[in-house]
């Protein structure tokens, strides 16, 4: 017997992703696309949380912690593509997690997520290497470094055992989707490790593969790389 179709709550629905994940929710059967969350119904989201089998957020740093906590105490799962979060919101996801499962991933690519696992591995073994980063979205996006290079970054400085900053370029053009380039250069050769993003659908539609996946956890604090066996 077929299971019943997810029913989700989508916040940001007018923004750039988030507007892309509420358009594939409702022709996919896999979903009920049971509303769309704009800043004048963010309010109601927060009454009506634990209406839904999952939330999916891409609003703004202020809003995901409010929803995150609302999913919290309504036992809801929640998934944000959020970012630009401060260290403060961060903590505020994660006391969420303690209570519901909690899906943060900045890039819900594929593509980027094996990219991540790749850059520690090839930080551990060229440890001598230089590594820098440079990043490419479009002129709205407000937060720079992306949560990406961030995470890119971190991934080089754990798999060094290093707090030393990773040298990141960001740069804002017209509609860029999201490019994301790692090199890491030695002695005669260089390395780079490269991703671009060619339409939002690839967040929008990796956001609701890891609404049905969050769906089934316990509470935590999960990513991408949870999703796809890398951790």
């Amino acid at each position: 017997m077929a299971s019943s179709p997810l029913k989700i709550a989508v916040c940001g629905a007018t923004g750039r992703t988030g507007s892309r994940a509420a358009a594939l929710a409702a022709v996919d059967p896999r979903f009920h696309l049971a509303a769309r969350v704009d800043r004048a119904r963010a309010a109601e989201l927060e009454e009506e949380a634990g209406e839904y089998g999952a939330v999916i957020d891409f609003s703004t740093p202020e809003s995901c912690v409010r929803f995150a906590a609302a999913c919290a105490r309504a036992k809801t799962p929640f998934v944000t593509g959020t970012t630009g979060l401060t260290v403060v919101q961060r903590a505020q996801l994660a006391a969420a997690a303690k209570r519901v499962p909690v899906f943060a991933a900045p890039n819900f690519s594929r593509g980027v997520t094996l990219m991540l696992h790749l850059a520690a591995e090839t930080a551990r073994r060229l440890a001598d290497f230089d590594a820098a980063i440079v990043e490419t979205h479009h002129k709205g996006k407000k937060d720079a470094p992306s949560g990406t290079a961030l995470q890119l970054a971190r991934a080089i400085q754990e798999a060094r055992a290093s707090t030393a900053a990773v040298p990141t370029a960001s740069l804002r053009l017209g509609d860029a989707v999201g490019d994301h380039a790692l090199t890491f250069a030695g002695p005669y050769e260089r390395l780079d490790l490269v991703h671009r993003a060619e339409s939002r659908d690839v967040f929008a539609r990796g956001a609701l593969e890891a609404a049905l996946w969050t769906a089934k956890k316990k509470p935590g604090l999960y990513d991408m790389l949870d999703l796809l066996g890398l951790r």
